[in-house]
């Protein structure tokens, strides 16, 4: 008997609403805010969850200088459209491009996500 349903995933950034609204936008979840922290929930009651850091530096990949310590993978059917909307989004597209069933970008606040083909 599993003791909960979903883990939330906490990311830590510089604004909690920016980054819940960059994330609310490309998985269309709903996002609520206060200052310090935000969340983007789907209507089933998985949870990202955005916490406000003083000083926060973002990693740098794919070096370790700064690890990236996490990144989230999200499946797409299309990789040219899901591309397009990430970057009206915000959504910085990396260089290195170690892929080709995906591709890796830069959130608003500089941590890597992956667009991957199903």
């Amino acid at each position: 008997m599993a003791i909960a349903r979903f883990p939330s995933i906490v990311i830590d950034c510089p604004d909690p609403g920016a980054l819940a609204n960059f994330y609310g936008a490309l998985l269309d979840w709903k996002v609520t805010a206060s200052p310090d922290w935000a969340e983007v929930r789907a209507e089933n009651g998985q949870c990202l969850c955005f916490q406000q850091v003083q000083g926060y530096v973002p990693p740098v990949w794919p070096g370790q200088e700064l690890p990236q310590q996490m990144h989230l993978d999200v499946v797409v059917d299309d990789l040219d459209a899901a591309e397009a909307a990430v970057l009206d989004l915000g959504a910085t597209k990396h260089p290195h491009q170690p892929g080709t069933t995906f591709r890796v970008f830069l959130d608003p606040a500089g941590h890597p996500f992956c667009l991957c083909v199903s």
